[in-house]
């Protein structure tokens, strides 16, 4: 298994690092703690050294026949600072080595990953944005804080991202992901719309958003900048990913359009009611004493993908689109397929066989990604993680053609 060091560094997010350490552990992974000595007011050496069965230093004059300040970087497989604060971010930036944790970052020749926690305010300023940007460009990864609740009453962006999103999203990085996104935005849509009739009533779809979540995980495994515009999701937020939620079409379609003006790529995961109601219904819709239903008149719904390709500059993002089939007397799935893509005119259409009750809220997927060059990739059954990879293997190879973002 990897080696892992996992720095931790002073904010009161810290003792949440505990579980990232057991997941890690418990995964078989070997983990050296590098605490900051700032962060031993949150949670004590001695809680590392037996959760990690290792002992643990902070400063490079402990045990200094073993040269720790270098030899900890050059034996990682990855290095993970969870939390990091804005301070840890600033020293990474700018190069500073003043304790064993930010020595061992100026060694380390591994992927590493920042997962920051701070407030609102620290998060936004300029100064950390311009670390950020720094450490991204260099090839790190730092992940979007979460929102929620932070220290005292406050609440806002800045929260650490929950460990288990943390540790997914390291996996995917530990099983050795090209870092080929690095330096990209991309914009993920997931989930199912819902068209209300009454406050109590929808049209809706069956769209758990478990593939457009992976392809966010796959996104910043590989580096991305990712932004999840969410439809009525309730999985947990992927580590590292700014998440926008919707509940409409039309909120699908003013996000992904503002959002897609400034994206790499864009792929449409979510699946967006073709309908909605002519009217809303202030109250609820009583039943009659006659039986009668009450009649239902529909208007359509605004083409996302359509206008997401209708819409692009010169200098365009690759834009997917995902289609869920099913065969009939008329055509095969693949032919009903390559006649949206050539209706949509997408770059990529992922394309999935939803007979018989497939690919929804399942943990696995299946598909087909048709080109709009002609090219055609079958991936087989497995983990959705893996259709999220060759989603993202395509769309690197058409980032780099001529006339892409």
């Amino acid at each position: 298994m990897s080696e892992i060091v996992l720095g931790v560094s002073g904010g009161i997010a810290s003792y949440k690092a505990a579980e990232l350490l057991r997941l890690f552990t418990e995964s078989g992974h070997g983990v050296q703690v590098v605490p900051t000595p700032a962060s031993l007011n949150f949670v004590g050496a001695a809680t590392w050294e037996a959760l990690s069965g290792r002992s643990v230093q902070t400063g490079v004059f402990d045990n200094v026949q073993d040269v720790p300040h270098v030899r900890i970087g050059q034996a990682a497989d990855l290095v993970v600072v969870a939390p990091a604060t804005a301070n840890t971010l600033a020293k990474a930036a700018h190069g500073l080595a003043d304790d064993l944790l930010t020595n061992t970052l100026l060694t380390a020749r591994c992927p590493v990953v920042f997962a920051p926690a701070m407030h609102t305010e620290m998060w936004e300023s300029l100064a950390t944005q311009s670390n950020v940007e720094t450490l991204r460009a260099r090839g790190h990864i730092v992940l979007e804080p979460a929102v929620g609740r932070l220290t005292g009453a406050d609440s806002g962006k800045g929260r650490l991202p929950a460990p288990a999103a943390i540790f997914a999203a390291c996996l995917n990085i530990l099983q050795g992901r090209a870092q080929d996104l690095i330096g990209k935005r991309v914009v993920v849509s997931a989930g199912g719309t819902r068209e209300f009739l009454d406050p109590v009533r929808y049209l809706g779809n069956r769209s758990s958003g478990l593939q457009g979540y992976a392809l966010a995980e796959a996104a910043v495994a590989r580096g991305a900048q990712v932004t999840l515009v969410a439809a009525n999701v309730s999985l947990p937020s992927p580590a590292g990913v700014d998440v926008v939620p919707v509940v409409s079409t039309r909120e699908l379609r003013d996000a992904m359009v503002e959002l897609a003006a400034t994206a790499d790529a864009v792929v449409m995961a979510a699946a967006p009611a073709d309908f909605r109601p002519a009217e809303f219904v202030e109250t609820k819709i009583k039943k009659t004493l006659d039986g009668q239903a009450p009649d239902l008149r529909l208007v359509e719904n605004p083409d996302i993908l359509f206008e997401l390709v209708s819409s692009r500059s010169s200098k365009s993002p690759v834009v997917v689109g995902f289609a869920a089939e099913t065969g009939d007397a008329g055509a095969t799935v693949i032919e009903h397929a390559r006649a949206k893509l050539a209706r949509k005119g997408c770059d990529l259409l992922v394309v999935n066989d939803v007979s018989a009750g497939k690919a929804f809220g399942r943990d696995d997927n299946e598909a087909v990604i048709l080109g709009a060059d002609g090219s055609i990739d079958e991936v087989p059954l497995g983990p959705k993680i893996d259709l999220a990879h060759a989603v993202w293997d395509a769309v690197v190879h058409r980032l780099d053609e001529p006339g892409t973002a």
